[in-house]
């Protein structure tokens, strides 16, 4: 991916904020702890809930999150969970590191 897409992706205040929450889902989504766990991440309606945006908006912005590579999707039945890609942020530090 172009880095310009990649800065693009984490330009926008609510991205960052999914970002954050899903570092640390069990305690940014305790209510998704009771029900299903974090094995696949976090169900995309926990993370629209406590964004308090549309479920478009939260679509869209999952989706410039995961064309960025910054996290992973997974269909489990009719639910969809997210997750941070890891290996993303460290190539990101590397990128800034050794380029900018």
């Amino acid at each position: 991916m172009e880095h310009l897409e990649i800065f693009k992706a984490l330009s926008n205040k609510s991205r960052l904020q999914m970002l954050e929450w899903l570092k640390e889902p069990e305690i940014n989504f305790p209510d998704q702890l009771q029900h299903a766990g974090f094995e696949h991440g976090v169900c995309v309606g926990q993370i629209q809930a406590k964004a308090g945006l549309t479920q478009s908006t939260v679509s869209e912005y999952l989706s410039i999150l995961q064309r960025a590579g910054f996290i992973e999707s997974k269909r489990v039945g009719q639910w969809t969970y997210y997750k941070r890609n890891e290996g993303a942020f460290e190539a990101l530090s590397k990128l800034i590191q050794s380029n900018l």
